[in-house]
């Protein structure tokens, strides 16, 4: 090592290159960092990814150390760098660009020099001695990029998703608590933007809790698909270089490590060129895109106003909205998960143009599908946490102005059909109509109704099919 350049020489195919001496990555991962300045976003921006790499280089270990390719020794050197790995130690050495050429063999690369190196100082050694733990022979040993590298995007996903699937959990339960807070409080529904008839604001939160709840629902049931590996596959499918029984072995340590009943697919060949799992995924993320981007789009217009909107909803004030506007507030958490979800959306389209470009017995876009999916994942779980914390659980309902408008609307007449008949209700309406007056009022002015029975039939969870009050 040079005193001078403070860097190590390590060799590879294509000869010698400097390393920092300090750095735990090795000559591969060096020569990714010159060739792909893409996105500038580092692996290490997605942490399960990182985990997953590990969990799968120490199910590959132990699985070839059960068939007597690895000693005691290399296996303590492996295991020591998975667990740092595992504790969110040395993420900082995936410095790899999120989109790379090469089907992953950098990420791949990247893990298997770091672990190396982190194993060799666990053993007595200086980084860089890789006669004791080698990137190639010993962390990548009966691996290939092309099983090890899907097996870590199939398992970091769905580490993700258990994530991902308690922050939704979380935004559904504050939906469902404004939704009690407001059961009481009458307005009117609306379909194509018209009145309709009447509701409770606590019926609509509620609606939008089982909507997401559903969408949980949908993500825990597509996890399944991403529990089958094709570890042991090697290259194309084949197990060559793979001594037999490692691949079943890598499999029953690799559900033991991750909690995850990760398993074999029955075709290895088929497995190693198929994403379909990433587009099944990937789809269940865009249904929850489209989902919550329709919340959104219903808090903006029911918090529309404060004068000239509906003005139903007041959506918690979190910074100025206009430049030039004095007393402006703008929407800008339901605004931002807007957007969120579009982006979601052009990841799918993502996803399904990389899983189509696949070609013979490998599909090489897996990088962009493992990028695209991560960033989603994350993108959703800030947005939920945002949603909840900045919008929902701060909202407030305009009550009576909620009342207002439904004893305004001619929609009333609707709830009203059964009590007073259809001809009455039909003549009520086009007065309405005719003079501008509420349908409440005329009820009044005609004495169609005495006050007590106005009061049972404007009773919120009688008019909207619930059970009366107390």
């Amino acid at each position: 090592m040079s005193a001078t350049k403070q860097t190590r020489t390590e060799h590879d195919l294509l000869g010698n290159k400097e390393v920092p001496a300090a750095a735990y990555y090795g000559v591969q991962t060096a020569r990714a960092l010159e060739n792909f300045h893409i996105t500038g976003v580092p692996i290490s921006h997605y942490p399960d990814l990182i985990r997953a790499l590990a969990m799968v280089k120490l199910a590959a270990a132990r699985a070839n150390h059960d068939v007597g390719i690895l000693d005691d020794k290399v296996l303590a050197g492996i295991e020591a760098g998975c667990k740092a790995l595992l504790e969110g130690k040395f993420h900082d050495q995936f410095s790899v660009d999120v989109i790379q050429g090469g089907a992953g063999t950098s990420v791949n690369m990247n893990a298997n020099e770091v672990i190396a190196n982190i194993g060799l100082e666990a053993m007595g050694h200086k980084k860089g001695e890789y006669k004791h733990c080698s990137p190639h022979d010993h962390v990548n040993g009966s691996q290939s990029t092309n099983d090890a590298y899907p097996t870590a995007m199939h398992l970091g996903i769905a580490l993700c998703n258990t994530k991902l699937m308690a922050e939704l959990t979380r935004l559904v339960d504050a939906f469902a608590a404004k939704g009690k807070e407001f059961a009481g409080i009458l307005k009117m529904g609306r379909t194509q933007l018209q009145d309709a008839v009447p509701m409770t604001v606590g019926q609509e939160f509620h609606s939008w809790a089982e909507s997401l709840r559903n969408e949980i629902e949908a993500l825990k049931r597509v996890e399944h698909v991403l529990w089958e590996i094709n570890m042991g596959g090697t290259a194309i499918g084949t197990r060559l270089n793979a001594p037999e029984g490692y691949a079943e072995r890598c499999a029953k340590h690799l559900a033991e490590i991750s909690g995850k009943p990760i398993h074999l697919a029955p075709d290895l060949i088929e497995a190693t060129q198929d994403t379909q799992p990433f587009v099944l995924y990937s789809s269940v993320l865009k249904s929850l895109a489209i989902k919550l981007s329709k919340i959104c789009n219903d808090l903006r217009l029911l918090g529309s106003g404060p004068r000239c909107g509906l003005h139903e909803l007041n959506l918690p004030a979190k910074q100025p909205g206009s430049s030039i506007m004095p007393g402006k507030v703008n929407p800008v958490i339901p605004e931002v998960v807007n957007q969120v979800c579009f982006r979601a959306i052009g990841n799918d389209l993502t996803v399904s143009l990389a899983a189509e470009a696949g070609q013979l017995q490998l599909n090489v876009m897996e990088p962009v599908i493992a990028y695209v999916i991560s960033e989603s994942q994350m993108m959703f779980m800030n947005a939920a946490r945002t949603l909840r914390e900045q919008c929902v659980e701060g909202i407030t309902v305009n009550a009576d102005e909620c009342r207002r408008q439904v004893e305004r609307s001619i929609g009333l007449v609707t709830a009203l059909n059964p009590v007073i008949g259809y001809d009455k209700s039909t003549q009520l309406a086009a007065e309405a109509l005719r003079s501008g007056k509420g349908v409440v009022e005329l009820i009044r002015e005609l004495k169609l109704l005495t006050e007590e029975q106005i009061a049972e039939v404007m009773d919120p969870r009688a008019m909207t099919g619930q059970t009366r009050l107390e």
